[in-house]
């Protein structure tokens, strides 16, 4: 069964009124799929606190942007720490950048337009992919 690899800030963590929270529909969407999930992040000690990442409901990776997860090695990295191939592991990102770089290391990613929100496209995109 695949992992679903899941952006951390502006994907399932959203601002809201200065503060940050969990992006309730995400979450529920993404409740409906069995499979294991990973929030990445490359956020540092104090971004972990700010951004509520310590209170995730799925575990939580980050090489604290060492390197960024535009660096392919990000990704190698973290297939590594969690004995998963890149065909194991599905991925979708708000940065483009990112989303080329998993791309990159064979990781099936998908641009989520973090404005647009679109739920629909990102449940095409994982069921076509799982």
């Amino acid at each position: 069964m695949k992992t679903i690899l899941v952006d951390a800030v502006d994907c399932f963590i959203i601002e809201e009124s200065g503060s940050f929270k969990i992006f309730k529909e995400m979450h529920n969407f993404l409740e409906a799929f069995p499979n294991r999930k990973i929030i990445l992040t490359g956020a540092k000690d104090e971004q972990i606190k700010q951004f509520g990442l310590d209170r995730m409901p799925y575990e939580v990776f980050t090489l604290k942007h060492d390197p960024e997860k535009t660096n392919p090695k990000y990704f190698e990295i973290l297939l590594k720490q969690f004995n998963l191939s890149a065909d194991e592991a599905i991925y979708f990102e708000h940065n483009e950048n990112a989303v080329k770089s998993a791309q990159s290391v064979g990781i099936s990613a998908f641009y989520y337009n973090n404005d647009k929100k679109d739920l629909v496209a990102l449940k095409k995109f994982i069921e076509e992919n799982l």
